[in-house]
């Protein structure tokens, strides 16, 4: 029977599963699903609890009429001590949890592929899970092994994402390279320093071949964020003031705001005391309808088809000069025309702030431009322009590579086998 070995990579936008055949050394297979849940309405106290995933979520989470619990970027919980659990109607779900239903679902795809019940991943992890706050980054590490045990696997080790891609990108050169690698997904970039050497990819311990390795908490979902707040939330009621007493006029609580644009907040933006908060300052704005729009936001669960709308655009603006943020849902109307430039001023501190970490990053680990043979880039933030104008105007004699942007990080994974060997 052949020895088979997963490599995971639990994303926050996408997760990817790579088989590996250890036997013939070689990935067999790569799997890939939208990191998204969803929890039909109606859930009893005495029924198991019931959920989809990834494409399937989506499409009952529209069939249903966008009522129910619908989640995605849950990664992103996985740092946060006050998260302790969410109540998807009577049923408590940790943050272990609800990671447990994603990487289940794909190893059932996996399994059912190779025939067998495999016990044994490597999965990728973030430098940092929430910039470099110790306790933070134990906490998601606990929660991500916790929840790769509930899924059952019982061999488990852990290797950075970035480095997962570069084994990926050493597969397809021919000589030696010292390598950058930049890994930009949904919730961190990520960085590695490595040496690549398609003469030594079959080596087990490739440690001394890592010199450096960094990572900033801002990725994709921050750019949506950025964007929801300058072009999204005016069209829910953003500037519009409410009378606070007779004849005295004052903005609207921007925390309304503010949490709209975190799509991990939005998920639990449905208690009873924010709807009542909200009917308050609807009836005190004298029922204005932009934020009017915001209670339909909120009452109907339509946060995910706005991002979807917000990615339409950063999608097209990452081929074209010019998009249209569009959407129209129960009475919300939004159709405003966006080119690149006024896009990449939306993204600009989010992309001085990579800008300013890789600088740092160099810097500290005393690495310089001339050292560098090439750059490989991944993850699907890599695809944006303001990202790769970045890349192009600090490196700017250096060769820029990219191979397949979401699922790099898994077969490199899948190629990391040396770290059983450190158990």
């Amino acid at each position: 029977m052949n020895k088979y070995l997963y490599g995971i990579d639990f994303g926050t936008s996408n997760s990817a599963l790579s088989i590996f055949d250890e036997a013939k050394n070689e990935i067999v297979e790569t799997i890939t699903i939208p990191s998204i849940l969803y929890f039909p309405k109606e859930l009893d106290q005495t029924d198991e609890i019931t959920y989809t995933v990834g494409k399937h979520a989506i499409q009952e989470y529209v069939n249903d009429g966008m009522e129910g619990r619908f989640m995605k970027s849950i990664k992103r919980v996985l740092p946060r001590s006050s998260f302790i659990d969410t109540r998807v109607g009577s049923h408590k779900l940790t943050a272990a949890n609800l990671v447990t239903f994603i990487i289940k679902d794909l190893k059932q795809k996996a399994d059912t592929l190779i025939g067998e019940d495999c016990k044994k991943a490597i999965f990728g992890r973030p430098v940092f899970f929430d910039d470099d706050d110790a306790s933070k980054d134990e906490l998601a590490h606990k929660r991500l092994r916790l929840a790769a045990e509930k899924a059952g696997f019982e061999q488990i080790a852990f290797q950075f994402e970035p480095i997962g891609a570069a084994f990926a990108y050493e597969q397809s050169i021919k000589q030696k390279e010292r390598v950058l690698v930049a890994d930009l997904g949904g919730g961190t970039t990520d960085f590695t320093f490595i040496e690549l050497n398609p003469k030594r990819n079959e080596k087990k311990d490739r440690r001394e071949d890592i010199f450096a390795t960094g990572g900033i908490y801002i990725g994709g979902d921050s750019f949506d964020a950025a964007f929801m707040y300058q072009q999204g939330t005016p069209h829910f009621g953003r500037g519009v003031l409410y009378e606070s007493s007779p004849g005295k006029m004052l903005d609207l609580p921007l925390s309304f705001f503010t949490n709209i644009c975190s799509w991990e907040k939005m998920n639990f933006f449905n208690g009873q005391k924010i709807k009542n908060d909200l009917g308050m300052y609807f009836y005190l704005s004298k029922n204005n309808p932009k934020f009017k729009n915001l209670l339909t936001l909120t009452e109907h669960n339509l946060g995910y088809s706005v991002f979807q709308a917000i990615e339409k655009t950063k999608v097209e603006l990452s081929n074209s000069l010019q998009s249209t943020f569009q959407y129209k849902q129960l009475g919300i109307e939004i159709c405003d025309r966006i080119n690149l430039e006024s896009y990449n001023q939306i993204i600009e501190k989010d992309l001085n702030k990579i800008s300013q970490y890789l600088d740092t990053f160099l810097v500290q680990h005393q690495i310089k431009t001339s050292d560098i043979n090439s750059l490989f880039l991944t993850g699907g933030t890599s695809l944006v322009q303001g990202v790769q104008q970045l890349f192009k105007q600090k490196f700017p004699n250096t060769p820029i590579n990219s191979g397949d942007n979401f699922i790099s990080v898994a077969k490199g994974l899948a190629y990391s086998g040396y770290l059983f060997d450190e158990l």
